[in-house]
């Protein structure tokens, strides 16, 4: 996270980075990142004294509105459509980098990213709405 020169507003991550560690990376970062990470399943809230963390509202929220409502709320989908399409690249692409100098590599994820879109919207279906007549 410190090779990002922007400003970080949202943190995402899999179950795996469930833990008081990734929570403590990115709070170096920022107070004000939102860290977006579901807690697993036996997860209980922390016993600090502090006001509640980030952590123990997820917990809160998943436990009173359930799961799947946190993940709408939180916006933790996103995350899902991201992994798919980085499978999709690596699929038609490749999974690595073939150029050796930092700017022929961008120009390599670039073109890969043009291929991508060129071919996402030639397979996607032109919708329109119509009015239905009445019977």
């Amino acid at each position: 996270m410190a090779q990002i020169d922007e400003e970080i507003g949202k943190a995402t991550a899999d179950g795996a980075y469930d833990g008081a560690p990734t929570y403590q990376t990115i709070a170096q970062q920022g107070d004000e990142i939102e860290v977006v990470i579901p807690p697993r399943r036996t997860a209980v809230p922390s016993t600090e004294r502090n006001p509640e963390s980030q952590r123990d509202r997820h917990l809160d929220m998943i436990n009173t509105q359930g799961r799947l409502a946190w993940q709408t709320a939180t916006g933790y989908g996103q995350r899902a459509l991201v992994e798919t399409t980085m499978g999709r690249y690596k699929t038609l692409i490749g999974p690595r980098l073939r150029a050796r100098g930092s700017e022929a590599q961008k120009t390599e994820a670039a073109i890969g990213v043009a291929v991508l879109n060129r071919m996402q919207a030639a397979g996607r279906p032109h919708s329109v709405r119509y009015k239905r007549q009445p019977a």
